[in-house]
């Protein structure tokens, strides 16, 4: 998230989101599950949407300096990209896992999240990222 209003505008659209697929809850999980799968999906597609809008970069008198932020920025958008691409193969539970993982959660969270013990989450956890570096591998996307 680049901005503050970008972080609002995510926000503002989990909470649209969460409010639009309630009545789609139907009791199979825990609520706070549900709220964050709904979340987790949402902020994906958010995401998706803006890898794809142009970034803009800090003007600076040396244009050499310039040009490496402008490549670098790109490199990092591709790399963005291939990840989003990669994650997008993945289920519900692997692409939550993830984004949990990325977010900073601990193990015992990431389980208390999903309804799952320590124990499995590790394991889902380890099966996801290497899932994740497969799907990378074949498509190609390794730099």
């Amino acid at each position: 998230m680049d901005t503050k209003a970008d972080q609002e505008d995510l926000y503002q659209e989990m909470i649209c989101q969460l409010w639009k697929s309630y009545t789609n809850f139907l009791g199979a999980s825990q609520f706070s599950t549900w709220m964050y799968r709904v979340c987790i999906n949402t902020a994906i597609t958010y995401f998706k949407k803006n890898s794809i809008r142009a970034k803009s970069t800090t003007r600076l008198d040396n244009e050499k300096h310039q040009f490496q932020l402008e490549e670098a920025s790109f490199e990092v958008e591709e790399q963005l990209k291939y990840l989003y691409g990669a994650i997008h193969e993945l289920n519900d539970v692997e692409k939550a896992l993830i984004f949990l993982f990325l977010e900073g959660f601990s193990h015992l969270e990431i389980a208390n999240n999903l309804g799952i013990s320590e124990g499995n989450a590790r394991v889902r956890l380890n099966r996801t990222k290497n899932k994740l570096q497969d799907i990378i591998k074949r498509k190609g996307y390794e730099f």
